[in-house]
């Protein structure tokens, strides 16, 4: 008869599967503070206990990071073991629920030599993703980055993410591996200070060179603190649970002497022991010792940071509040994962901007972009040629808001610009002809100014526009006399100044007629008498007379002819204003019907879909339709007019006509209604 006792261990979760079904067969618990695989579970075996936290708790934290710094694509390295394999399902659900998905998968073999774990790191440079996470034990992860780092990987370009198997240690990392893994980002449980953690500690840095002189004193682990906190549990167990009557094992009713699960005596006391082990809770080294479902649960999770020889904590994650900088804001009540929620860490190359998390891959299928050729306005897209070597160069907006896109994406995307052109370098064709060949699979996409029409998206789409647009009609503005330096004359006709003048002089002569019999000061010679009937008027504009009034007829007389003189003032002021602004940007034509009806010329830029556009909507007479390219030639057409070899209007795209109109704005000008577009966008081929 033996003693009946429960088993503690194994250290690894692929030990585990064959102890756990000895345990169930003996109904003895089989304890574990390592075997953390989420493959193993108390819930599938009721014998087996978990002391620690299961690998796939911590999915969400990972996610959490990956949403938070807006990543989409991940490639997964984890070693081919129970434990590496286990979390791969886990890290795949939680990845999907924030819009995210592991596009590459590098699998390290058990036991690999360092030319296999070289091959593995080639493989990850040739893809296009750029956010390495990381799921190993220590001893196989410190090799990893050791060799990542001797290849120069640990780069501003690449994000690395750890899970807790390089930071919840059994082994601890060497300073090497770790000055291998600066700018690395990685999650473990929370541990919260405790004074009798730090009691513990102190006693373990005292004691630990006595036991073991030949050895560096080794940091307590997260794996150290559960290894205690179970044996303590297990020894108030054994206290609440011990009863020497049952201390035995029932033999089975075999005779085999084979080594196999029929002859395993079953433990009468270890479903007791059972019991009390998963109702035990007190406050262990690590935090509360609970073990609901018959395993620890975490309640947080930490976000580190390598930074030199420390690990720098840059926030916490909760299941309920998701990251945040600080464990205790109480102010949060809603979950949230963004890189606002975390310190700045400090990223592989010694920087603080976040690693956009792809590059363009070596090798692989490109895009075939169509651009088009102009001749002018080539603000919007614009070619140039090496004079020397002949290679393109390419500029413009449309240009940068395609790459702005692009480095937007959570992807790259090859792609290589083929202008639309004939042998002559010159333009092969109008837009539609170009946009026609992403149906011929002749271009893949375009990019240029293409303004999203009915007619081109019957056999092509778009993405959404980029710009606002629509079609207007621009004029010369009339150019007549008020021009000229007398301009000052016009706000008054000539009948009106002749009047004006006359009221003057007859002012003054009633004035003088009513004042000089009793009024001295309006007597003297004849030319004074004269000089003061017209200047008296005149001095009363601004109210300038210096002669006294005693009638009071002259008095009502005044009244009323400052009354006409304040009415007079500010007429002029008026209409001279309006002459010098509105008045002078007067346009010479203002109805299209006007330019249909006389059978004027008028003008659009070349290769544009405006041609058609004024075939349909108004029944323009093809004839009279000129085409143009530049600014240049959009001015030259206008200034002739339509009866001397121009046109008299110009209809074109709102962000063409702003970019005439900044060159022209003193001539010309906007007419009419526009014709709203759908703007401009990027004409894609989707099969």
């Amino acid at each position: 008869m033996k003693k009946s006792m429960p088993i503690l261990g194994p250290q690894w979760s692929s030990q585990a599967k064959f102890v756990i079904e000895l345990g169930v067969k003996a109904q003895v618990p089989i304890i574990s503070f390592s075997a953390t695989s989420p493959s193993l579970s108390p819930t599938q075996s009721h014998y087996f206990v978990r002391t620690a936290y299961d690998d796939s708790s911590q999915v969400g934290a990972l996610a959490a990071v990956v949403q938070a710094y807006g990543w989409r694509e991940i490639a997964l390295v984890y070693e081919d073991t129970d434990y590496g394999n286990g979390l791969v399902p886990y890290l795949v659900d939680a990845f999907q629920e924030v819009d995210a998905r592991i596009t590459y998968r590098s699998v390290i073999p058990p036991s690999p030599e360092d030319i296999d774990i070289v091959k593995e790191l080639h493989k990850l440079l040739m893809i296009q993703t750029r956010v390495f996470l990381v799921h190993m034990t220590a001893v196989m992860g410190s090799r990893f980055f050791v060799q990542a780092s001797e290849m120069g990987m640990m780069s501003e370009e690449i994000a690395w993410i750890v899970t807790d198997g390089l930071s919840s240690l059994l082994d601890p990392v060497s300073s090497k591996a770790l000055d291998s893994m600066q700018g690395v980002l990685g999650v473990r449980p929370f541990v919260p200070p405790s004074e009798s953690r730090g009691n513990f500690e102190g006693r373990w840095k005292k004691q630990y060179p006595e036991l073991y002189s030949h050895y560096e004193i080794a940091n307590l682990s997260l794996f150290g603190l559960w290894a205690y906190d179970t044996v303590s549990a297990l020894a108030i167990a054994g206290e609440m649970a011990w009863d020497p009557a049952k201390s035995r094992y029932l033999k089975p009713n075999t005779s085999s002497n084979n080594l196999n699960f029929s002859s395993v005596g079953i433990s009468e006391m270890g479903p007791k022991l059972l019991d009390k082990i998963l109702s035990i809770k007190f406050q262990g080294l690590s935090g509360e010792f609970h073990l609901p479902n018959g395993e620890l649960q975490p309640i947080v999770f930490e976000i580190f940071n390598v930074v030199g020889q420390k690990e720098e904590i840059v926030g916490y994650w909760t299941s309920a509040r998701g990251l945040s900088p600080e464990l205790n804001q109480s102010m949060k009540v809603d979950y949230t994962a963004s890189a606002n929620d975390l310190k700045p860490p400090i990223w592989p190359g010694d920087t603080l901007k976040p690693p956009k998390g792809w590059v363009m891959p070596i090798s692989g299928k490109k895009l075939k972009i169509g651009v088009p050729k102009k001749d002018g306005f080539r603000e919007f897209f614009k070619i140039e040629r090496d004079p020397h070597t002949g290679v393109p160069s390419y500029s413009g907006f449309a240009h940068d808001i395609f790459l702005a896109v692009l480095d937007a994406l959570p992807f790259a995307i090859p792609h290589r610009y083929v202008p639309y052109v004939n042998e002559s370098r010159q333009s092969a064709g109008t837009y539609d002809d170009m946009l026609y060949q992403i149906k011929l699979q002749k271009f893949d996409a375009v990019v240029g100014d293409t303004t999203i029409v009915a007619n081109r998206s019957s056999y092509i789409d778009f993405t959404l526009p980029y710009s606002e647009s629509g079609v207007a009609m621009v004029v010369a503005i009339k150019d007549d006399e008020r021009r000229n330096m007398w301009i000052f004359l016009k706000p008054l006709s000539w009948t009106l100044w002749l009047t004006t003048c006359v009221a003057f002089i007859s002012t003054g002569f009633f004035v003088w007629l009513l004042e000089h019999r009793t009024n001295e000061e309006f007597r003297g010679c004849l030319s004074q008498q004269i000089g003061l009937i017209i200047w008296f008027s005149f001095s009363t504009l601004v109210f300038a007379h210096r002669e006294k009034i005693a009638n009071n007829l002259t008095r009502l007389l005044l009244i009323v002819w400052v009354f006409l003189v304040l009415i007079l003032t500010q007429s002029y002021t008026a209409n001279l204003a309006s002459f010098l602004t509105v008045q002078r940007f007067e346009p010479k034509f203002v109805d299209v019907q006007d330019l249909i009806r006389n059978r004027h010329f008028v003008g659009y830029q070349e290769g544009s879909f405006v041609r058609g556009f004024l075939l349909r909507q108004f029944n323009f007479d093809e004839s009279r339709l000129i085409p143009y390219d530049t600014p240049e030639e959009y001015n030259e057409a206008l200034s002739k007019g339509s009866e001397n070899g121009g046109v008299a209007a110009i209809f074109d795209e709102l962000p063409y006509i702003k970019l005439f109109l900044a060159r022209y704005c003193n001539k010309y000008k906007i007419v009419g209604p526009t014709y709203k577009t759908d703007g401009f966008g990027f004409p894609i081929y989707v099969s």
